[in-house]
Protein backbone atom coordinates (compact mmCIF):
# COMPACT_ATOMS: atom_id res chain seq x y z
CA UNK A 1 0.00 0.00 0.00
CA UNK A 2 1.40 3.54 -1.44
CA UNK A 3 0.51 6.40 0.98
CA UNK A 4 -0.77 9.40 -0.84
CA UNK A 5 0.23 13.06 0.83
CA UNK A 6 -1.40 16.10 -0.24
CA UNK A 7 -0.54 19.64 0.55
CA UNK A 8 -3.00 19.96 3.00
CA UNK A 9 -1.91 17.16 4.95
CA UNK A 10 2.08 18.33 4.44
CA UNK A 11 0.75 21.85 5.96
CA UNK A 12 -0.66 19.69 9.06
CA UNK A 13 2.21 18.00 9.68
CA UNK A 14 5.30 19.72 9.59
CA UNK A 15 6.49 22.27 11.77
CA UNK A 16 9.87 24.28 11.26
CA UNK A 17 11.52 22.93 14.69
CA UNK A 18 11.02 19.20 13.46
CA UNK A 19 12.13 20.33 9.94
CA UNK A 20 15.63 22.00 11.35
CA UNK A 21 16.32 18.59 12.93
CA UNK A 22 15.68 16.77 10.39
CA UNK A 23 17.84 18.83 7.84
CA UNK A 24 20.37 19.09 11.20
CA UNK A 25 20.42 15.40 10.75
CA UNK A 26 20.74 14.00 7.64
CA UNK A 27 23.80 16.39 6.31
CA UNK A 28 25.62 14.89 9.36
CA UNK A 29 24.55 11.56 8.29
CA UNK A 30 25.91 12.33 4.69
CA UNK A 31 29.15 14.02 6.35
CA UNK A 32 29.54 10.58 8.17
CA UNK A 33 28.67 8.40 5.13
CA UNK A 34 25.53 7.34 5.64
CA UNK A 35 23.44 8.91 2.90
CA UNK A 36 24.01 9.56 -0.85
CA UNK A 37 23.06 12.86 -3.06
CA UNK A 38 22.61 12.98 -6.28
CA UNK A 39 22.82 16.56 -7.96
CA UNK A 40 19.97 18.11 -9.77
CA UNK A 41 19.29 17.35 -13.35
CA UNK A 42 16.85 19.46 -15.63
CA UNK A 43 15.21 18.25 -19.06
CA UNK A 44 14.39 21.39 -21.02
CA UNK A 45 11.43 22.14 -23.17
CA UNK A 46 10.02 25.02 -25.23
CA UNK A 47 7.86 26.02 -21.85
CA UNK A 48 9.48 25.38 -18.97
CA UNK A 49 11.95 22.27 -17.63
CA UNK A 50 11.33 18.92 -15.99
CA UNK A 51 13.86 18.76 -12.62
CA UNK A 52 14.56 15.65 -11.33
CA UNK A 53 16.79 14.98 -7.89
CA UNK A 54 17.79 11.48 -6.03
CA UNK A 55 18.99 10.59 -3.11
CA UNK A 56 18.70 7.56 -0.29
CA UNK A 57 19.19 7.43 3.31
CA UNK A 58 21.01 4.43 3.57
CA UNK A 59 20.81 3.20 7.63
CA UNK A 60 17.02 4.09 7.08
CA UNK A 61 16.43 2.17 4.00
CA UNK A 62 14.49 4.89 2.21
CA UNK A 63 15.45 5.96 -1.10
CA UNK A 64 13.58 8.34 -3.27
CA UNK A 65 13.29 11.40 -5.85
CA UNK A 66 11.94 14.78 -6.10
CA UNK A 67 10.74 15.68 -9.25
CA UNK A 68 8.86 18.76 -10.52
CA UNK A 69 7.68 21.18 -13.75
CA UNK A 70 8.53 24.52 -13.45
CA UNK A 71 6.24 26.21 -16.64
CA UNK A 72 5.52 29.20 -17.92
CA UNK A 73 2.32 30.16 -15.33
CA UNK A 74 3.22 27.63 -12.97
CA UNK A 75 5.11 24.70 -11.37
CA UNK A 76 4.07 21.43 -9.94
CA UNK A 77 6.71 19.36 -7.12
CA UNK A 78 6.47 15.26 -6.15
CA UNK A 79 7.94 13.52 -3.89
CA UNK A 80 8.49 9.89 -4.25
CA UNK A 81 9.63 7.52 -1.57
CA UNK A 82 10.57 3.92 -2.04
CA UNK A 83 11.84 1.32 0.38
CA UNK A 84 15.32 0.66 -0.57
CA UNK A 85 15.24 -3.08 0.42
CA UNK A 86 11.93 -3.87 -1.03
CA UNK A 87 11.76 -1.47 -3.68
CA UNK A 88 8.03 -1.09 -2.87
CA UNK A 89 6.55 2.59 -3.33
CA UNK A 90 6.04 3.99 -0.02
CA UNK A 91 4.56 7.27 -0.91
CA UNK A 92 3.79 10.09 -3.14
CA UNK A 93 3.49 13.35 -1.24
CA UNK A 94 3.20 16.55 -3.02
CA UNK A 95 6.09 18.62 -2.30
CA UNK A 96 5.73 22.84 -3.03
CA UNK A 97 5.11 23.52 1.15
CA UNK A 98 7.60 20.46 1.65
CA UNK A 99 10.12 22.41 -0.60
CA UNK A 100 9.67 25.64 1.16
CA UNK A 101 10.25 24.46 4.83
CA UNK A 102 13.30 22.43 4.15
CA UNK A 103 14.92 25.29 1.69
CA UNK A 104 14.39 27.64 5.16
CA UNK A 105 15.60 24.32 7.53
CA UNK A 106 18.77 24.46 5.44
CA UNK A 107 19.53 28.51 6.00
CA UNK A 108 18.42 28.03 9.66
CA UNK A 109 20.92 25.24 10.47
CA UNK A 110 23.54 26.77 8.63
CA UNK A 111 23.28 29.93 10.53
CA UNK A 112 23.63 28.08 13.46
CA UNK A 113 26.77 26.81 12.77
CA UNK A 114 28.01 29.71 10.43
CA UNK A 115 27.28 33.31 12.40
CA UNK A 116 28.54 34.15 15.49
CA UNK A 117 27.14 33.78 19.03
CA UNK A 118 26.03 37.30 19.95
CA UNK A 119 24.55 37.41 16.27
CA UNK A 120 20.84 39.38 17.07
CA UNK A 121 20.14 41.05 13.59
CA UNK A 122 18.52 39.84 10.41
CA UNK A 123 18.59 41.74 7.09
CA UNK A 124 16.42 39.57 4.70
CA UNK A 125 16.88 40.78 0.84
CA UNK A 126 13.23 39.47 -0.70
CA UNK A 127 9.61 39.44 1.08
CA UNK A 128 7.98 36.26 -1.62
CA UNK A 129 6.85 32.88 -0.85
CA UNK A 130 10.10 31.86 0.52
CA UNK A 131 11.30 33.95 2.77
CA UNK A 132 8.78 33.80 5.02
CA UNK A 133 9.80 30.04 6.18
CA UNK A 134 14.11 31.37 5.67
CA UNK A 135 13.34 33.87 8.36
CA UNK A 136 11.26 31.89 10.35
CA UNK A 137 13.69 29.41 10.82
CA UNK A 138 17.11 31.52 11.53
CA UNK A 139 14.95 33.34 14.11
CA UNK A 140 14.34 29.12 15.70
CA UNK A 141 17.85 28.97 15.97
CA UNK A 142 19.11 32.20 16.76
CA UNK A 143 18.15 34.75 19.26
CA UNK A 144 16.79 37.45 17.07
CA UNK A 145 15.97 40.72 18.32
CA UNK A 146 15.34 42.56 15.41
CA UNK A 147 14.91 41.91 11.78
CA UNK A 148 15.64 44.72 8.51
CA UNK A 149 13.56 43.53 5.61
CA UNK A 150 13.36 44.92 2.00
CA UNK A 151 12.18 43.91 -1.56
CA UNK A 152 11.55 46.22 -4.46
CA UNK A 153 7.23 46.92 -4.22
CA UNK A 154 7.07 48.92 -0.57
CA UNK A 155 3.86 46.80 -0.55
CA UNK A 156 5.34 43.74 -0.52
CA UNK A 157 8.05 44.53 1.90
CA UNK A 158 5.22 46.02 4.24
CA UNK A 159 3.13 42.87 3.95
CA UNK A 160 6.03 41.21 4.89
CA UNK A 161 7.14 43.06 7.93
CA UNK A 162 3.87 42.47 9.59
CA UNK A 163 3.09 39.03 9.26
CA UNK A 164 6.23 38.24 10.27
CA UNK A 165 6.25 40.54 13.27
CA UNK A 166 2.99 39.16 14.52
CA UNK A 167 4.29 35.26 13.37
CA UNK A 168 7.66 35.78 15.11
CA UNK A 169 6.99 37.89 17.80
CA UNK A 170 10.17 39.79 16.76
CA UNK A 171 9.91 43.13 15.87
CA UNK A 172 10.59 43.11 11.75
CA UNK A 173 11.01 46.79 10.29
CA UNK A 174 11.19 47.32 6.27
CA UNK A 175 14.70 48.11 5.56
CA UNK A 176 18.13 46.71 5.87
CA UNK A 177 21.55 47.76 6.93
CA UNK A 178 24.25 46.69 9.42
CA UNK A 179 23.14 43.27 10.24
CA UNK A 180 24.53 40.44 11.57
CA UNK A 181 22.74 37.82 9.71
CA UNK A 182 22.02 38.54 5.73
CA UNK A 183 19.62 36.29 3.69
CA UNK A 184 19.52 36.77 0.04
CA UNK A 185 16.57 35.06 -1.40
CA UNK A 186 15.16 36.30 -4.66
CA UNK A 187 14.83 35.47 -8.25
CA UNK A 188 17.85 38.33 -8.99
CA UNK A 189 19.80 38.41 -11.96
CA UNK A 190 22.37 40.91 -10.75
CA UNK A 191 23.72 41.32 -7.20
CA UNK A 192 21.00 42.48 -5.08
CA UNK A 193 23.57 44.18 -2.21
CA UNK A 194 27.47 44.97 -2.46
CA UNK A 195 29.76 43.17 -0.13
CA UNK A 196 31.19 46.30 1.33
CA UNK A 197 28.58 46.73 3.28
CA UNK A 198 28.48 43.95 5.19
CA UNK A 199 29.84 44.21 9.25
CA UNK A 200 32.64 42.26 10.12
CA UNK A 201 31.52 39.08 11.63
CA UNK A 202 28.49 38.42 9.17
CA UNK A 203 27.19 35.83 8.17
CA UNK A 204 25.59 35.50 4.08
CA UNK A 205 22.66 33.56 3.60
CA UNK A 206 22.57 33.13 0.09
CA UNK A 207 19.65 30.81 -0.78
CA UNK A 208 17.25 32.35 -3.81
CA UNK A 209 19.44 31.22 -6.87
CA UNK A 210 20.18 28.07 -8.33
CA UNK A 211 20.19 28.58 -11.75
CA UNK A 212 24.02 29.65 -13.24
CA UNK A 213 22.12 32.96 -14.61
CA UNK A 214 21.37 34.37 -11.45
CA UNK A 215 23.74 36.52 -9.24
CA UNK A 216 22.43 37.33 -5.51
CA UNK A 217 25.50 38.60 -4.06
CA UNK A 218 28.74 39.86 -5.58
CA UNK A 219 32.46 38.97 -5.53
CA UNK A 220 33.30 41.77 -3.16
CA UNK A 221 30.75 39.37 -0.71
CA UNK A 222 32.49 36.45 -1.69
CA UNK A 223 36.55 37.77 -1.83
CA UNK A 224 35.51 39.10 1.62
CA UNK A 225 34.32 35.99 2.93
CA UNK A 226 36.90 33.97 5.28
CA UNK A 227 34.73 30.77 4.90
CA UNK A 228 32.28 29.88 1.99
CA UNK A 229 30.20 26.79 2.71
CA UNK A 230 27.52 25.07 0.31
CA UNK A 231 25.32 22.56 0.53
CA UNK A 232 27.13 20.38 -2.09
CA UNK A 233 29.68 21.14 -3.83
CA UNK A 234 29.34 19.05 -7.31
CA UNK A 235 26.01 21.04 -7.58
CA UNK A 236 27.21 24.17 -6.80
CA UNK A 237 30.07 23.97 -10.08
CA UNK A 238 26.99 23.79 -11.79
CA UNK A 239 24.22 26.00 -11.00
CA UNK A 240 25.63 28.36 -8.70
CA UNK A 241 25.74 31.61 -10.95
CA UNK A 242 27.95 33.32 -8.07
CA UNK A 243 30.51 31.08 -7.56
CA UNK A 244 30.81 30.13 -10.76
CA UNK A 245 31.18 33.40 -11.72
CA UNK A 246 33.57 34.28 -9.05
CA UNK A 247 35.80 31.10 -9.68
CA UNK A 248 36.09 32.09 -13.35
CA UNK A 249 37.47 35.67 -12.72
CA UNK A 250 40.12 34.01 -10.26
CA UNK A 251 38.45 35.51 -6.88
CA UNK A 252 37.80 32.22 -5.81
CA UNK A 253 38.86 28.55 -5.80
CA UNK A 254 36.51 25.40 -5.80
CA UNK A 255 38.97 24.07 -3.59
CA UNK A 256 38.81 26.66 -0.55
CA UNK A 257 34.74 26.15 -0.67
CA UNK A 258 33.47 23.60 1.95
CA UNK A 259 29.89 21.47 1.93
CA UNK A 260 27.83 22.09 4.96
CA UNK A 261 27.74 18.09 5.69
CA UNK A 262 31.75 18.75 6.86
CA UNK A 263 30.66 21.63 8.78
CA UNK A 264 28.01 19.27 10.51
CA UNK A 265 30.09 16.06 10.83
CA UNK A 266 32.95 18.34 12.75
CA UNK A 267 35.35 17.98 9.98
CA UNK A 268 35.38 21.89 9.34
CA UNK A 269 34.54 24.43 11.52
CA UNK A 270 32.03 26.91 10.72
CA UNK A 271 33.72 29.73 12.03
CA UNK A 272 37.20 30.56 13.60
CA UNK A 273 36.48 33.69 14.97
CA UNK A 274 33.74 36.40 15.87
CA UNK A 275 35.10 38.55 13.34
CA UNK A 276 34.91 36.13 10.05
CA UNK A 277 32.74 37.02 7.22
CA UNK A 278 30.76 33.60 6.68
CA UNK A 279 28.70 32.79 3.24
CA UNK A 280 26.03 30.07 2.78
CA UNK A 281 25.19 29.22 -1.18
CA UNK A 282 21.94 26.51 -0.69
CA UNK A 283 20.94 25.06 -4.03
CA UNK A 284 18.49 22.84 -2.21
CA UNK A 285 19.45 19.10 -2.30
CA UNK A 286 17.63 16.40 -2.62
CA UNK A 287 18.56 14.50 1.09
CA UNK A 288 17.09 17.21 2.27
CA UNK A 289 13.22 16.40 0.50
CA UNK A 290 13.47 12.66 1.04
CA UNK A 291 14.98 12.95 5.17
CA UNK A 292 12.11 15.35 5.16
CA UNK A 293 9.27 13.20 3.08
CA UNK A 294 10.30 10.11 5.13
CA UNK A 295 9.75 11.90 8.43
CA UNK A 296 6.29 13.16 7.32
CA UNK A 297 5.04 9.47 6.39
CA UNK A 298 6.04 8.39 10.08
CA UNK A 299 3.82 11.53 11.37
CA UNK A 300 1.05 10.96 9.02
CA UNK A 301 0.86 7.03 9.66
CA UNK A 302 1.00 7.90 14.07
CA UNK A 303 -1.98 10.65 13.55
CA UNK A 304 -3.86 8.59 10.42
CA UNK A 305 -3.34 11.72 8.03
CA UNK A 306 -3.55 10.68 4.00
CA UNK A 307 -4.78 8.56 1.36
CA UNK A 308 -3.66 5.31 1.54
CA UNK A 309 -3.80 3.84 -2.16
CA UNK A 310 -2.87 0.33 -3.51
CA UNK A 311 0.07 -0.37 -5.19
CA UNK A 312 1.45 -2.74 -7.67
Amino acid sequence: MTLYLSEADVDQLLTMPDTLRIVEDVFRAWGEGNAINHPRRRVRVPQGFLHVMEAALVEENVMGLKTYATVTGGATFIVQLFDSATGKLIAVIDADRLGQMRTGAASGVAAKHLARENARTVGIIGTGYQAETQLEAVCAVVPIEQVRAFSRTIENRERFAQTMSERLGVKVDAAVSNADIVIAITTARDPVFQGDWLKSGACVLAAGSNNVLRREIDSTTLERAHRVVVDDLDQAKTECGELMAAVERGKVRWEGIHELRQVLAGHVSGRDSAHEITVFESQGVALEDVAVAKRLVDLAREDEIGTTVRSA
